[in-house]
């Protein structure tokens, strides 16, 4: 019985953990500064009394445009916010705003599931050794709203994408002359 006793308290410890962990990620949880690449914003519902109805997801000021996938049964809005200066590119016209948050509303996150939120940007150039924070705010059925905007170590921590350094040109690959062909 001890034994028995014993094995729910362990077992339950595991659990506590595991329920802590969850929170809204974005994956993958790292990237080339300068590249483009496609995240996926994670949201497992972590209640088992209410469906997650709404996400919120706000970007750093240095990610100016991002695309998105669609998802079935959820509806998707964009805010901009104007730049104080406008970023201009050789051969276009300056780009003027950036992009502030998108929202995911009116489909369901039932307890037990997640859902995944494709968004695609280029990872900024001049962000390389920083990590990307995209506060997020999460609302459930019952009224119950979770804020993952804290620090990485915080109980409710914003997703993070750490910038790495790009990648260095194969040049070294290129400028190192092909195998001779062997006359058959």
């Amino acid at each position: 019985m001890r034994l028995r006793a014993a094995a729910c308290i362990a077992l339950g410890a595991l659990a506590v953990p595991a329920t802590a962990y969850a929170h809204v990620t974005l994956n993958p949880r790292e990237w080339e500064a300068g590249g483009f690449a496609r995240f996926a914003v994670r949201v497992p519902n972590e209640r088992d009394n209410a469906d997650t109805t709404r996400v919120t997801v706000q970007f750093p000021e240095n990610v100016v445009s991002a695309s998105f996938q669609p998802v079935e049964g959820w509806r998707r809005t964009v805010e901009m916010e104007q730049l104080d200066e406008p970023i201009e590119e050789e051969g276009e016209d300056p780009i003027t705003e950036r992009i502030a948050r998108v929202t995911w509303s009116g489909g369901r996150i039932r307890p037990g599931e997640f859902q995944e939120f494709g968004v695609s940007f280029q990872v900024p150039d001049d962000a390389v050794g920083e990590s990307l924070a995209f506060p997020s705010i999460q609302r459930y059925s019952n009224g119950e709203v979770v804020r993952w905007i804290g620090p990485e170590e915080a109980d409710e921590p914003a997703p993070l994408v750490e910038v790495l350094p790009a990648a260095e040109e194969e040049a070294d690959a290129a400028a190192t002359p092909a195998p001779e062909a062997t006359p058959a």
